[in-house]
């Protein structure tokens, strides 16, 4: 027994400190981000340079198109970005938990949902955008978060309900059925808890669709609108300017591809081990 208890302590620190290493970055490029506006050395909306002056003086980075600091408007544009994907993401998972454990525990229900599903998916995300933007011009950010969302759920209800299948047909479940407890408590005490790994995956799985969702409207300028300072916008001022201060362009980009990337590997990192082979198209 001794030997156990040796062997199997170093295996759970190193498994431990995995996730940790795994989360940290996650959560300090978000923290970055959010604090982002009070970092930066240089006002958003003042010249301090000719445009798209290269890197130096009081531009580490640069300037843009207008010769504003590159480097204070990367540190503040990545506070909107941020905040929208994640309540993108937690309004979708949310919203596909409660409709897919439903759908599996009321099959006729189900079947309306899912039919409801199919129809939704056909519509490009990038269509349903545009769309948005000509019904509803004034929309701003409100809109964005909108057309994330209904676009979003249709395939995370159709994942959730798959995944809760086969445990509303369980015994326990079936049991505390017969046993007169309400579709709620079946939904929130039964159901729900036996999904942790497939909603952790889907979270991050739907805040790396988000992050793709809120930067493209924020290329189409539909959301932010100058002089605001958002890394998706950012790239479509200085593009026309990538060859005299890349950083105009680069800068905003990497943070967009290093803010998904760092975010799912972290919900990865903490997706149960008993679960994970449940989930492996995740």
């Amino acid at each position: 027994m001794t030997a156990v208890t040796l062997k199997s302590a170093p295996l759970g620190v190193r498994s431990r400190r995995g996730t940790v290493l795994r989360v940290l970055p996650a959560l300090l490029l978000t923290a970055l981000a959010l604090a982002g506006p009070w970092l930066a050395p240089e006002a958003i909306d003042a010249p301090v340079t000719a445009p798209y002056a290269e890197p130096g003086g009081d531009a580490p980075l640069g300037g843009d198109q207008l010769g504003r600091d590159v480097l204070s408007r990367v540190l503040a544009g990545g506070r909107e970005l941020v905040v929208t994907s994640l309540l993108v993401a937690l309004l979708v998972t949310v919203t596909a938990a409660l409709l897919g454990a439903v759908s599996a525990l009321r099959p006729a229900v189900g079947r309306f949902v899912e039919r409801a599903a199919d129809v939704l998916m056909l519509l490009p995300a990038v269509l349903g955008i545009l769309l948005v933007t000509l019904s509803w011009p004034d929309g701003g950010r409100l809109a964005v978060v909108t057309v994330s969302v209904v676009l979003g759920v249709p395939y995370a209800v159709r994942l959730v309900a798959g995944a809760a299948a086969p445990v509303a047909a369980s015994g326990y479940v079936e049991a505390a059925a017969v046993g007169g407890e309400r579709l709620g408590y079946l939904v929130v005490r039964e159901v729900l808890p036996n999904l942790r790994a497939t909603l952790l995956a889907l979270f991050g799985l739907r805040f790396v669709a988000a992050v793709y969702l809120v930067a493209t409207a924020g290329f189409l300028q539909v959301g932010p609108q100058p002089p605001a300072a958002d890394w998706a916008l950012m790239i479509r001022e200085n593009s026309g300017g990538i060859l005299l201060n890349p950083w105009g362009v680069l800068a905003p980009s990497i943070g967009i591809g290093l803010l998904a990337m760092s975010v799912n590997l972290a919900a990865a990192a903490l997706v149960p081990a008993t679960g994970r082979k449940a989930v492996p198209a995740l």
